[in-house]
């Protein structure tokens, strides 16, 4: 009893010294609870990988070959060994041929994938610059018909990493994110995703598959990492900063676009069997004894372009990758046209919720779905797009959906998520 009497009076005397004390071995019990967590993730996940490393393979099969372009540079330099400590052991406990190519500066990983070589898989390590680098480069080649049907696999590393919205459930854990992603390559589940090929008058095309942004928001979200010392009001800030502009921002364009395309029926699978020698030979004859037929002149129906003046604070042309539905029977890219009668208490409060969704359309903006646009600038128009989170200059461009033109790799449970429609 003495005792406990003593700890309250020196309790008592050094409350202070006690307070810190206590918070700080609260601190560090989560902080190693935190990573025990960890440890048990990766631990899971590799006896779910070595499951894939100890299959049989026949003797006329050869081992798998991937590909890795890892961007070390991704989420502030943290990327390499984000990789190495989550995604890597799975990897190499799935028993494929694993490559790692390691990228030094922007733009390489356009240059890398144009020198690169046969590969069964092609796995991307980073975020969305990342992605963009690589399907670019992997969509430039000149035997791009054949590359592009190699899957792909994204492990997100990045500090933007949109794409893992769509093909991965979603995870507060970082650790649980990146083997989430790493284990859906090994279960070999894909889904077709659109791309946007897009084209300036004398660049080469580039391609996206989250989409292109041209605005106020865009050019405020790029400055709030610079107002990093205000904490959690810098968001904030950098678009308060932003409407000591001239107000309000008007964005002037003129956009030509053409409405969605339906969607062909899907291939079958197998090809059907090769008809017999004599059948064969019999539609020869037919052909050959047959009278000619008139051909009828088909009158070549004109593309209904439309064309509309834009006086906006934001445009946006995206895929519909982000709400993905497999059981759509139109191809179409969104366009959002935001109203430049905006105030500026809400361009700040909008400007907040942009930098969580990116790709919100808020109401009142006017939408459009195109398969193809054409977008002209006034000249001696200043300012950048942002494709994919990447900065381009900004310049008058050809917007073109490519449907269905890349197999990603999935979660199956995000697959079943996306063909519930056909279901009910």
């Amino acid at each position: 009893m003495a005792r406990v009497v003593r700890m309250f009076k020196a309790f008592k005397t050094h409350w202070k010294k006690t307070t810190v004390g206590v918070c700080l071995l609260t601190w560090g019990g989560n902080w190693l609870y935190g990573k025990h967590c960890d440890n048990l993730l990766r631990r899971a996940a590799c006896q779910e990988a070595q499951v894939f490393g100890n299959q049989l393979i026949p003797s006329n099969m050869q081992v798998k070959k991937a590909t890795v372009f890892l961007n070390p540079a991704a989420c502030k330099g943290k990327a390499r060994n984000l990789f190495e400590k989550n995604a890597a052991p799975i990897l190499h406990l799935s028993g494929l041929d694993i490559t790692i190519v390691k990228t030094d500066y922007e733009g390489q990983a356009k240059k890398l994938l144009e020198l690169m070589e046969n590969t069964d898989l092609i796995i991307i390590a980073g975020g969305d610059g990342t992605v963009q680098e690589v399907i670019t480069g992997l969509l430039r080649r000149a035997d791009e018909a054949t590359f592009s049907k190699i899957p792909i696999g994204f492990i997100p590393l990045g500090k933007t990493s949109t794409l893992s919205q769509t093909l991965y459930p979603g995870s507060l854990n970082q650790v649980q994110r990146i083997a989430d992603a790493t284990l859906a390559i090994l279960k070999g589940e894909t889904i077709p995703l659109d791309v946007l090929q897009i084209k300036g008058e004398k660049e080469q095309p580039v391609f996206a598959v989250t989409g292109l942004r041209w605005g106020s928001y865009r050019d405020a979200g790029v400055k709030v990492s610079k107002y990093w010392y205000l904490g959690p009001l810098k968001t904030k800030a950098a678009h308060f900063f932003n409407t000591l502009k001239e107000w309000p921002q008007k964005h002037q364009a003129s956009l030509t676009y053409l409405g969605p395309t339906k969607r062909p029926p899907e291939e079958p699978e197998e090809k059907p069997s090769r008809p017999s020698l004599y059948v064969r030979i019999y539609r020869r004859l037919s052909l050959y004894w047959a009278s000619p037929q008139k051909e009828i002149p088909h009158e070549a129906t004109l593309e209904a372009w439309e064309e509309m003046q834009l006086s906006t604070i934001e445009l946006s042309i995206t895929t519909q990758n982000r709400q993905l539905d497999l059981t759509r029977t139109e191809d179409s890219m969104n366009i959002c046209i935001e109203p430049d009668t905006v105030s500026k208490g809400d361009f700040i409060n909008r400007g907040s919720q942009k930098m969580c969704d990116p790709q919100l359309c808020p109401e009142g903006s006017q939408c459009v779905q195109a398969s193809r646009c054409i977008l002209q600038l006034p000249e001696g128009t200043e300012g950048s797009f942002g494709i994919d989170s990447e900065e381009y200059e900004a310049m008058p461009v050809e917007v073109k959906l490519l449907p269905r033109k890349l197999e990603f790799f999935c979660d199956p449970r995000r697959r079943e998520q996306m063909l519930q429609p056909a279901v009910q």
